[in-house]
């Protein structure tokens, strides 16, 4: 049994959804948890208040009270690949994450995840993770170090403040001619099934992506892409639109059966630059990743 060092907070909604106790909200929020679970997590003390306290079966329902609790799975696989720490001042921690390990605490993992690996390094149990990739992404993501400072840092990322540069990869066929060549990418993308997925519909455009070709082989070429916006999987989507779905991707264009991670066939997709005005300075900021993804 792995169980998480640090505690996942939630927040009670302002609304009640028609439950007496937050025991019963738990398991409204949490679906796919058996109640014998929570029951054993209460039981066991390690469901508590902001302040401490602990929850009881019996606690009452109270709107935007925050709860704590400590995720844990059976069996937590350890991911074979370091992180590396590019950056770092009193505020702002950057960090270079592989690919397969999560950013935060989620599925089956509680201690295998980007932000408790730098916790535990940096002895830092304030360090929050101000956005997210996927699981399968590699590449940058920006840390906040100190409470004091985190709603400004957490402000570029919701306002789209910040610029992104990603790198991907896609096979082509051998008389493809790609190079500096540029894509604008404007359309809807709406949740699919399963809703992990993403897919694109007719509509008004809410998404939008830059790529450019810069370079290719006879077999494969290597992309840069900027997303103006943020959509669940919009890179992943908008490369598949353009017939040049990313290298081992496992959703687009096809959902593949789930199967266990194949360390040797990575998703071919580099968060590779950041660049933002520092709220704290007012001063430029620009972070790159120094490698690059290959081709074939």
């Amino acid at each position: 049994m792995a169980i998480s060092q640090y505690p996942s907070k939630l927040s009670l909604p302002i609304v009640n959804p028609g439950v007496t106790t937050v025991f019963e909200y738990l398991l409204i929020k949490f679906p796919y948890v058996k109640p014998s679970v929570w029951q054993q997590r209460i039981h066991d003390g390690k469901v508590h208040y902001h302040d401490g306290s602990l929850l009881t079966m019996q606690s009452l329902f109270q709107s935007q009270q925050r709860i704590y609790y400590y995720r844990e799975v059976e069996n937590e696989p350890l991911i074979p690949f370091s992180e590396t720490i590019l950056f770092q001042d009193q505020h702002i921690l950057i960090a270079y994450k592989p690919h397969f390990l999560a950013v935060t605490p989620g599925g089956i993992y509680v201690n295998e995840c980007l932000q408790n690996r730098l916790r535990r390094r940096t002895d830092i149990e304030s360090l929050q993770a101000l956005h997210r990739l996927d699981r399968v992404t590699a590449g940058l993501v920006m840390f906040s170090i100190s409470p004091d400072s985190r709603a400004l840092y957490h402000d570029l990322f919701e306002n789209r403040k910040t610029h992104k540069t990603y790198q991907a990869v896609a096979n082509i066929t051998k008389d493809q001619v790609l190079i500096d060549k540029e894509w604008q990418v404007h359309n809807r993308i709406e949740t699919s099934q399963p809703r992990f997925t993403m897919r694109i519909t007719e509509g008004e455009a809410n998404s939008h992506s830059m790529i450019k070709c810069i370079q290719q082989t006879t077999q494969q070429a290597l992309f840069e892409l900027t997303p103006v916006t943020g959509k669940t999987h919009q890179l992943r989507v908008h490369m598949q639109s353009l017939g040049w779905p990313i290298v081992n991707d496992k959703y687009y264009p096809h959902l593949q059966s789930f199967s266990a991670d194949d360390y040797s066939a990575p998703l071919q997709l580099l968060a590779k630059e950041l660049k933002f005005i520092d709220p704290m300075t007012q001063q430029p900021r620009h972070f790159q990743y120094e490698g690059n993804l290959s081709l074939l």
